[in-house]
């Protein structure tokens, strides 16, 4: 087995996670069975990443995050949501099917953090802790013919911010699919005020060439490098986009209710891969032409707070009679979206 690693100086997520999965699908492409294992390693501006299956509005505050330019990410595997920001280092281990190790890629972890000072145990089957606090957590992908395990470290992470984009508005959601569970966490700083990205990525490289008894020198990855890659390229567009982001979510349905001066409003949508694909309202308000304009006005909107209000807008310019109470159920839907 040879060993290949790379290094990204790249910090954009969405680039990141298409780095991470172009070196999974084109790697070695031309062979039937892979025989390299890879370590990734690289880490991201401010981002939420949720895992293949999770449902953004109720894993983290989508409103906040686009006041404060914080990028949301979905990858490809599974697990909960995740903060990264600078103070988080990201890993990949990348094998043939038949040569992957999950326990072999936590122990190269774990040598890493024993170079530095830091004593770290595996914690059930996705997370690493230092006494009784997680400081790393991990996902995986398999495929026919190959495997990756993937996994954040905490370094220095802003824990605020943390907590300020990963607690949700309680929106009344029932969303199916995968809800993360919060643990108590630590930065390794605390253990280690000296560590850093870099020192920790150099111990990482020593452990994974140690555990594997052979060198490889590392790649450094930048856009300019890889932006000629049609593959990357593509991957990419689909890390960026909307559809990805926000339309993979799991079906789900969303119900909220108030009263206005006009008439009570107990509204019922329900929600498959982020569109409005039906729309209830129960009201005793008078206009009953009202409620239907409302419910047609929803119906196959993206669950998007502008696309809402954008399709709202619209329909106050076309029947300006309604106007003042289109207004107020926008603003109040709208605030109501707000996660």
């Amino acid at each position: 087995m040879k060993l290949r690693i790379l290094k990204s100086a790249v910090t954009n997520p969405w680039f990141n996670l298409a780095t991470e999965d172009w070196i999974f699908q084109a790697l070695d492409s031309d062979q039937k069975t892979p025989d390299t294992h890879t370590l990734f390693l690289w880490r991201n501006a401010e981002t939420v990443v949720i895992g293949r299956s999770q449902n953004p509005w109720v894993e983290c505050k989508t409103d906040k995050m686009a006041e404060d330019n914080v990028f949301l990410a979905r990858r490809q595997s599974g697990g909960g949501a995740v903060f990264h920001d600078l103070g988080n280092t990201n890993f990949t281990f990348l094998s043939p099917k038949n040569e992957y190790d999950q326990v072999a890629n936590f122990t190269i972890i774990i040598n890493a953090l024993k170079k530095l000072g830091i004593d770290a145990t595996l914690s059930g089957r996705n997370d690493m802790q230092v006494g009784d606090r997680k400081i790393s957590g991990s996902a995986f992908k398999h495929t026919a013919d190959r495997s990756f395990h993937h996994g954040t470290l905490l370094v220095n992470a802003d824990m605020q911010k943390l907590g300020d984009y990963l607690n949700p508005h309680p929106l009344k959601l029932k969303a199916k699919g995968i809800k993360s569970v919060r643990s108590r966490v630590a930065n390794l700083v605390e253990f280690n005020d000296a560590i850093t990205h870099e020192t920790l990525s150099t111990a990482i490289i020593e452990a994974f060439c140690e555990y594997y008894g052979q060198e490889a020198n590392v790649e450094e990855l930048d856009e300019a490098s890889l932006a000629k890659q049609p593959t990357l390229n593509k991957y990419y567009q689909q890390m960026s986009d909307w559809d990805w982001r926000f339309g993979k979510t799991p079906e789900f349905s969303h119900r909220i209710e108030t009263r206005f001066d006009w008439g009570m409003i107990d509204l019922h949508m329900d929600v498959k891969q982020a569109v409005i694909e039906e729309v209830v309202i129960f009201s005793d308000a008078l206009n009953v032409e009202l409620i239907d304009t409302l419910k047609n006005t929803l119906t196959g909107v993206k669950y998007n707070k502008n696309d809402v209000k954008a399709k709202l807008n619209e329909l106050k310019q076309a029947q300006p009679d309604l106007a003042a109470q289109v207004d107020d159920f926008c603003g109040w839907l709208v605030e109501e979206m707000e996660g």
